[in-house]
């Protein structure tokens, strides 16, 4: 089965561990039926749309209750076109963070706009500097302080501060205007 839908052996377990699936056991082998051949093909459509888990879980659920093939076959259209509504959602606020980036970027490149506000000059020490690269990356605080050999304490500390010389209200702001300000590569 995992050859044929393009998924590791373990995550025809993990399935299982999820009471997504159920194999039966032929000695040291796992045994699908053809009702987990199908339910795998369901399976693996919604997570090519990166439904989530647990709503894989209910559609199951669902589908399992199903009282005909009909009534399967809406569960089912009415679970693709929820999905489709959250994508649609997402997509519209990637569109406006994208124009509101864009706005930022526009405004940082006029340097002859009368209305822009001096910004004193940030200084970071190495270790913030280190620090803000591992922030830019997305580390959690408890992954940069394992990385920076620190502890947990430190890292927020370290944190903090960082913020606090970029103004903002959280590490998320303060990231995205470091890359502004060319402190980070905005790769």
């Amino acid at each position: 089965m995992a050859d044929a839908f393009g998924v590791t052996h373990r995550t025809l377990h993990f399935y299982e561990e999820k009471g997504l699936l159920s194999a039966d056991r032929m000695g040291p082998m796992r045994v699908y039926g053809l009702d987990d051949i199908r339910r795998m093909a369901v399976i693996n459509a919604c997570r090519e749309i990166d439904m989530p888990i647990s709503a894989i879980q209910e559609l199951m659920a669902d589908l399992d209750a199903a009282s005909s093939q009909t009534h399967a076959a809406e569960i089912f259209d009415h679970a693709l076109n929820g999905r489709k509504r959250e994508l649609a959602a997402q997509q519209s606020i990637l569109r406006r963070q994208m124009q509101r980036i864009s706005e930022l970027l526009e405004s940082a490149g006029d340097g002859d706009n009368p209305e822009r506000v001096a910004v004193p000059p940030i200084h970071l020490s190495p270790i913030e500097t280190k620090c803000l690269a591992f922030m830019a990356e997305g580390y959690p605080a408890n992954r940069i302080a394992v990385m920076m050999d620190m502890d947990m304490t430190a890292v927020l500390t370290l944190e903090s501060g960082i913020i606090r010389k970029f103004n903002g209200h959280n590490r998320f702001q303060a990231v995205a205007k470091a890359v502004l300000m060319g402190f980070v590569s905005a790769e």
